[in-house]
C-alpha cells in the first residue's frame, strides 16, 4: 500500500519566560529572526520537505501566530498599489505555503502532552514533530532524511547532534548502537537531562522527531516524569525497549542549527543568518569585523 502523506505538528504553547518582558504579550515563536518570526522558518522547513498539512499546538495569548499565517487583504492591496512586488510576495508566502491548523493545549503538561493533543488531527498518518526553538539551516538536509528513514524502517526517528559533554544536561540523551550508515544509529535508550557523569553518550536529541500514530497509545499511559510533565522522551524510551516493535533510530545531524530558545543563542542565530544573507551579509560582515576588533 502507498505510504500515507506525512503531517507535521509544531508545539507552540510555551510561555517563553526566558524572554520576558518581550514575551509578555508576544508569543516567543513570533520573535523575529532577522525579518521573519522563528516559527515561519519551521513551517518553511516542513513545506520544503513536502509536508503541507501542519498543526500548531497553541495556548493562551497565541493569536498572533494564527494571524501571521492568515492572509491580510488590506495589506496586500496596499503593496499591490505601491508596486512593491517583493514585499507582497513575502507577505503572501506565509499564508500560501501550507494548510495550517491550530488546537489549544489547555493546561501545558509537557511536550508529550502537547503531542497527544494532536491525536485527532493526525489520525492514522505518520507525522513529524518540529520544535520552534531549533531552526535548521535550509541548506542542510535533516527532515527529508528522517522522513525517508521512517519510511524505510517504520521506526520512530529522532534527530541527534553531538554536543559538548558539559552541556549534555540540557538535553534528552540517547544510548545508541552503530548501524551500517555512519549517520544513522539505533537508539537503545533515552535519558532526559542527565547529569554529565550519568549521560550514556554525547548524542543529544534536538527538536525534530518523525513518529507513527502508535506513539499516542503510549503517551496516554505515560506518567508525568522529569519536572512533573509528560515527557515525549519517556514514551520513546518505551518504544526503544520493545523487542517486538520497529524501535527508535537516530539521524545524526552535522549541519547548521540555530538555537533560539536561549537569549544569547537567539542573538547568535540572528547574527549568523544575517551574515549569510546575500542582501545583508556584504554590509554586515565588515561591520562585524570592525566591531569585534574594538571589543
Amino acid at each position: 500500500m502507498p505510504h500515507k502523506p506525512f503531517k507535521a505538528v509544531i508545539p507552540a504553547a510555551g510561555l517563553g519566560t526566558r524572554f520576558l518582558p518581550a514575551t509578555k504579550a508576544m508569543p516567543k515563536e513570533m520573535l523575529p529572526v532577522v525579518d521573519k518570526p522563528a516559527i515561519q522558518y519551521v513551517v518553511e522547513e516542513a513545506a520544503a520537505a513536502g509536508i503541507t498539512d501542519i498543526l500548531v499546538i497553541i495556548g493562551r495569548n497565541k493569536n498572533a501566530i494564527s494571524n501571521h499565517f492568515d492572509s491580510v487583504p488590506e495589506l496586500e492591496v496596499k503593496l499591490t498599489e505601491k508596486g512593491d512586488a517583493d514585499r507582497l510576495q513575502r507577505v503572501m508566502a506565509s499564508s500560501d505555503m501550507a494548510d495550517i491548523h491550530f488546537v489549544r493545549q489547555g493546561d501545558p503538561k509537557g511536550l508529550g502532552h502537547a503531542v497527544l493533543r494532536a491525536r485527532a488531527h493526525v489520525g492514522d498518518s505518520p507525522f513529524a514533530v518540529m520544535l520552534g526553538d531549533d531552526l535548521i539551516d535550509e541548506r542542510d538536509a535533516l527532515l527529508t532524511t528522517m522522513l525517508a528513514e521512517h519510511e524505510r524502517t517504520g521506526a520512530a526517528i529522532v534527530a541527534l547532534m553531538e554536543v559538548d559533554p558539559a552541556h549534555i544536561g540540557m538535553y534528552g540523551v540517547a544510548a545508541a548502537e552503530q548501524t551500517d550508515d555512519p549517520d544513522v544509529v539505533r537508539v537503545t535508550g533515552l535519558v532526559e537531562k542527565p547529569k554529565p557523569e550519568d549521560a550514556p553518550s554525547n548524542l543529544a536529541v534536538i527538536g525534530r522527531y518523525v513518529l507513527s500514530p502508535a506513539i499516542f497509545d503510549i503517551l496516554e499511559r505515560t506518567e508525568p516524569g522529569k519536572g512533573g510533565e509528560i515527557q515525549l522522551t519517556d514514551a520513546l524510551q518505551e518504544l526503544a525497549a520493545d523487542p517486538d516493535g520497529p524501535g527508535v533510530y537516530g539521524v545524526v545531524f552535522r549541519g547548521r542549527r540555530y538555537d533560539t530558545g536561549d537569549r544569547v543563542d537567539y542573538i547568535k542565530a540572528i547574527v549568523q543568518l544575517a551574515a549569510d544573507r546575500e542582501d545583508l551579509g556584504p554590509e554586515l560582515r565588515p561591520w562585524f569585523k570592525d566591531f569585534a576588533a574594538k571589543l
